[in-house]
């Protein structure tokens, strides 16, 4: 059959029939060799075990967790440091992995890393599409070396999860209270500025107007009574002053010591003129005003009373009423001298205190901008202090929790298995290669001998080889072929069209 021509079904059938065997052979004996090869391979066991990843026990409303890496993140770091070589090297050493091969110990530990496969568990259900666990699995030539080596990295990775989230907890602990540190000499140096700020402008810091206004007012009052009782106390000892004049007059005139009827007129004239002043200035029932009217009736009255003036001048009265009298007056101006002196100190004082008080009011909007800037600096580190402060307690709380195994922690489900049957090699997956094997070859012989063969078999190969129609067809005549020299194995001879052919008639005969 020429193989060059397009095929169809019924040539492949009838390939299919005339060549089976060369496809048969190869697809008993590959398998069979497959199978035989199972025999040779040694055989690896797969042991395998399975960690949950459990959430954290107590609610993260109350203790929040100070670890908050990706689960997927913190397996990858786990898993590179426990393939490392610090971490394999003692595990090869103990079970004495591969050691019957001549190998390095770097080769040994590229061997026990590809045998080891962590394959996470992915969920659509525990903690939007999380990782609520992963299988751990190790293959080995001895079922029992599998399982105890499984047994070594499961504890490897339990006791890293635990170390690694103390440690982070710790660290996050020992970082917070460095900050707390600096934060607290920080939030102490604006509290020290605070304070030597409010003692410097006492009296003038937000807040303090209203009261130095109150006093501002309070003071004005008290100056304006001292002034006028400095006044009343001044027009008293101008009143003395005059009385020991007179009296001194009295002395040295020969009318004796009740005087002249000029004296107490002059007196009168004094009265009056200190009655005129104080009324003035105060109301009808003011002391003072009372005083000296009280003063002008009796002076009245004595002149009402006193007898005529004689001529000749009579004795004079006792030296000793003059001079006692004298002494009144004298100890009476003194007074009214200490009493003005202390009048005139209380003035000051309270003028003093005045101009102060006018100075806190004048100056307070100018302290309370810079008195807003130092507060708001140590408001921001107060803030920022109790922030740290609350941070701290909870990391404290985390260490804790850490330390009792009340978070997130791996807990392993099922414990490393000890294999019945090695996982490989697998004598169906060998089988069913060595089967596949034996019908790509059989396949390809077959196609390679029919794209060769130049045999004419039907009237579609005469078309394909000669581009003419078939007149008729001569049937075999059930001779068997002459063996020739010629045949051989996967190789057949050209026929001869003319042997067992019976003679041809053209069409219109």
């Amino acid at each position: 059959m020429l193989g060059h021509r397009a095929l169809t079904l019924q040539d492949y059938t009838t390939i299919l029939k005339r060549r089976w065997w060369i496809i048969a052979i190869p697809a008993i004996i590959f398998p069979i060799i497959g199978f035989g090869i199972t025999f040779l391979v040694q055989p690896e066991y797969l042991s395998q075990t399975l960690v949950l990843v459990e959430q954290q026990k107590v609610p993260e409303s109350y203790v929040k967790a100070v670890v908050t890496e990706d689960l997927n993140g913190r397996l990858a770091t786990m898993k590179e440091q426990i393939l490392s070589r610090s971490r394999l090297q003692p595990i090869i050493e103990r079970f004495n992995l591969f050691a019957n091969s001549k190998l390095s110990m770097d080769d040994r530990i590229d061997l026990t890393r590809k045998n080891i496969g962590i394959a996470p568990i992915q969920s659509e259900i525990a903690r939007t599409n999380g990782l609520p666990g992963f299988y751990i699995s190790f293959k080995a030539s001895d079922p029992r070396t599998a399982q105890l080596v499984c047994g070594e990295i499961q504890s490897l990775f339990v006791s890293e999860n635990l170390s690694d989230r103390a440690a982070s907890a710790a660290g996050t602990t020992d970082f917070l209270k460095a900050q707390e540190a600096d934060a607290k000499a920080k939030l102490d140096e604006q509290d020290e500025k605070l304070r030597k700020f409010q003692q410097t402008y006492v009296g003038k810091l937000p807040g303090a107007e209203s009261s130095n206004i109150n006093m501002l007012t309070t003071l004005n009052t008290q100056l304006d009574a001292t002034t006028q009782a400095l006044t009343r106390l001044e027009q008293n000892k101008s009143y003395l002053e005059s009385m020991a004049a007179l009296q001194q007059q009295n002395q040295t005139s020969p009318t004796g010591e009740h005087g002249t009827p000029q004296a107490r007129e002059t007196e009168l004239q004094q009265l009056q003129a200190q009655e005129a002043d104080l009324t003035s200035r105060y109301t009808e029932d003011y002391p003072d005003v009372v005083s000296v009217r009280r003063k002008i009736r009796e002076l009245r009255e004595q002149m009402a009373k006193a007898p005529a003036p004689v001529a000749t001048p009579t004795a004079s009265t006792p030296k000793l009423a003059d001079s006692l009298g004298a002494l009144q007056l004298r100890t009476q101006l003194r007074s009214m001298d200490q009493e003005i002196a202390m009048k005139k100190r209380d003035q000051a004082s309270i003028q003093t205190q005045l101009h102060l008080y006018q100075e806190r009011v004048a100056s307070s909007p100018e302290v309370e901008e810079e008195y807003k800037s130092i507060t708001r600096d140590n408001q921001t580190a107060q803030a920022f202090y109790d922030e740290l402060r609350s941070k701290i307690q909870t990391a404290k709380m985390a260490v804790d929790l850490e330390k009792r195994q009340q978070g997130e922690q791996f807990r392993v489900m099922d414990e490393p298995n000890l294999p019945e049957s090695p996982s490989s090699p697998k004598r169906p997956v060998y089988l069913a290669g060595g089967l596949a094997a034996g019908l790509f070859l059989g396949l390809l012989i077959v196609g390679s001998l029919e794209y060769l063969d130049t045999a004419v078999r039907t009237e579609r190969d005469i078309w394909a080889f000669t581009k003419l129609p078939t007149l008729g067809v001569i049937g075999f005549n059930g001779q068997p072929e002459p063996v020739t020299s010629g045949r051989r194995w996967f190789r057949r001879k050209s026929p001869d069209l003319t042997a067992g052919a019976k003679p041809l008639m053209n069409a219109g005969g």
